[in-house]
């Protein structure tokens, strides 16, 4: 996004003025287009409609499929479900992995006036039986085997029903809004009363077209669109709502905020029911007019072949992926000098094909505001702040005293507060003033401040600031100096129980393997890096099987905590 089109209005350049920062007003946004999902597929159809849209290697060869490709797919998704019985605000369930179909499926929802409700491929057996039962899906579209998951096997478990039942809607008492599951084709068998993906596409061949524009020329911005859960490191999954406009404001925004330019190739094999790789991978691809490069699961070898082969501009991946990637045995037999938007600290940049400048952009955001609602555009000067950047168009920003709830002054630490067009409509069974205060702000839970000039400085969870010898520590700003250590893989600090500090600061670190790392080297780095009061009193490596990993590759800190005391005593 071009800077000036994220400036604050910033009403009060006091350092000691209240800490309320407003991006500027919506309307004033460049570059954005229709606000519903549909409508955004649409016109990228209409814009690039003759270039590849969608790149997927499988055992047969390559699946290539143009922007025209996938239009012309959503619109038989869409008849498809109207056939099935889809009526607006009906929710779909989809349940794989990255692969082609989930593109047209999410486009193919909306045309039909449904709501897409991305599911966790990471799921156990009861993680699936809570998202089914708590989402409310009536159509579930899934495939066999994702990895080493059977899903088939799991729903079976789930719903006798599936393998009792051979016609009509499903009745099931453990899930009493599902009424069809549907498997794509893999030439195994399916349980009795599963459908096939494609007898599902083949039964909307009676449909009209003209039945579809016209339910797509009847979705508003407004529209519930979309229903993610969020992958945390503790508690069950949150479901929140979102409206159409959040899905495609963000859409349009990602390729100016990366500064991608055109014709991007952009690779992820992270799923899209993690809200910021559904974000942005479409978002990256799809307004650039480029091609969404796919891979189903991640596998560090094959993700570098496909660098290569594919030609891939811009990864979306993890720093856990990309420390995967550097230690994989072809690292440096493939040529990766196709990448041009790989940030300069990543360890990619230690290959020799690998030639880049950019920056990655500074951005805050969560799932509950789909993404960023703070940022900072790529490779630009930063001032040599590690900050969040400034509130993007239509949001605002506040600190508050998480006691009283009033604003704090401009450098002083406090919650962090947002409202914009992005925020979710609300949580899956909350009411509207259990979610939001008075004002409609969404109070995160994240520990922070705002500067003078209205930039935003997250610190951490507030439950999880290290309190020690008096001093707020934030385990954010500590893992992402230790992650740019020479072998790091994973890095996680937390605070541990001390008589006399409070808390005592202890990093958690996974070495990329070969890697010999040891405590005092890193330690001393450290120093040279952080205020003495931040730098780890212990360090401890572990092996990567002992640090549990979310979906979206978070560490489970509650499991790393009784882990810690268990080695500290």
């Amino acid at each position: 996004m071009e800077a000036g089109a994220m400036q604050p209005d910033v009403q009060d350049a006091d350092p000691a003025a209240a800490s309320i920062v407003r991006g500027i007003p919506l309307d004033e946004e460049e570059g954005l287009g229709s606000l519903t999902i549909a409508g955004y597929a649409r016109e990228m159809t209409a814009r690039f409609a003759s270039r590849e849209a969608v790149a997927f290697r499988e055992p047969g060869g390559v699946v290539r499929w143009s922007y025209a490709d996938v239009w012309q797919r959503s619109l038989e998704v869409a008849r498809a479900l109207v056939a099935a019985g889809v009526e607006k605000d009906t929710r779909v369930g989809i349940l794989l992995s990255n692969r082609p179909e989930y593109i047209p499926l999410v486009f193919g929802i909306a045309l039909a006036g449904g709501v897409s409700v991305p599911l966790n491929t990471f799921s156990t057996r009861p993680e699936l039986e809570y998202l089914l039962r708590t989402s409310a899906v009536s159509l579930l579209v899934f495939e066999r085997r994702v990895a080493s998951t059977d899903f088939a096997a799991m729903l079976l478990e789930l719903a006798p029903e599936l393998e009792r039942e051979t016609a009509g809607p499903l009745r099931s008492a453990g899930f009493p809004y599902l009424r069809r599951a549907v498997m794509l084709d893999d030439g195994g068998p399916r349980p009795a009363a599963v459908g096939s993906y494609d007898a599902l596409l083949r039964g909307g061949d009676t449909v009209a077209d003209d039945l579809i524009a016209a339910r797509q020329a009847a979705t508003t911005a407004a529209d519930l669109g979309v229903l993610f859960f969020s992958s945390g490191s503790t508690g069950l999954p949150k479901g929140m709502l979102h409206a159409h406009r959040a899905i495609a404001l963000q859409w349009y925004r990602w390729p100016r905020l990366l500064k991608l330019g055109e014709d991007v190739r952009c690779w992820t094999a992270n799923g899209f029911f993690w809200s910021a790789n559904f974000s942005l991978q479409i978002g990256c691809a799809f307004t650039s007019g480029g091609t969404a490069v796919l891979q189903s699961t991640f596998d560090a070898k094959q993700a570098l072949e496909l660098f290569e082969s594919e030609h891939v501009t811009f990864p979306v991946f993890s720093p856990h992926q990309q420390a995967r990637m550097a230690a994989a045995p072809n690292f440096r037999q493939v040529d990766l000098s196709s990448l041009r938007c790989l940030d300069d600290r990543s360890p990619l940049n230690e290959h020799p094909t690998v030639s880049t400048s950019w920056r990655q952009p500074c951005a805050y955001g969560t799932t509950e505001t789909l993404t960023a609602c703070t940022a900072f555009p790529a490779s630009e000067p930063s001032e040599g702040r590690e900050g969040y950047g400034l509130p993007l168009a239509g949001n605002i920003v506040k600190i508050v005293d998480p006691a009283t709830g009033i604003p704090v002054s401009r450098g002083e630490r406090g919650e962090i507060l947002v409202k914009g067009p992005t925020l979710m409509l609300g949580y899956l069974g909350k009411t509207l003033d259990e979610t939001f205060d008075d004002d409609g702000f969404y109070h995160t839970g994240d520990g922070g401040y705002v500067d003078a000039q209205g930039w935003l400085y997250f610190e951490g969870r507030l439950n999880d600031i290290i309190k020690t010898g008096g001093a707020n520590v934030s385990p954010v700003e500590i893992d992402t100096v230790i992650r740019r250590y020479p072998g790091v893989k994973i890095a996680q600090t937390i605070g541990v129980p001390h008589e006399t500090l409070g808390e005592m600061v202890v990093s958690c670190v996974v070495a990329q393997d070969g890697a010999a790392l040891e405590e005092d080297p890193l330690r001393q780095y450290l120093r040279g890096q952080l205020a003495s009061y931040k730098v780890p009193r212990r360090i401890l490596f572990l092996d990567e099987q002992q640090v549990e990993m979310t979906g979206s590759d978070k560490v489970k800190a509650g499991r790393l905590r009784e882990l810690v005391g268990t080695q500290l005593g």
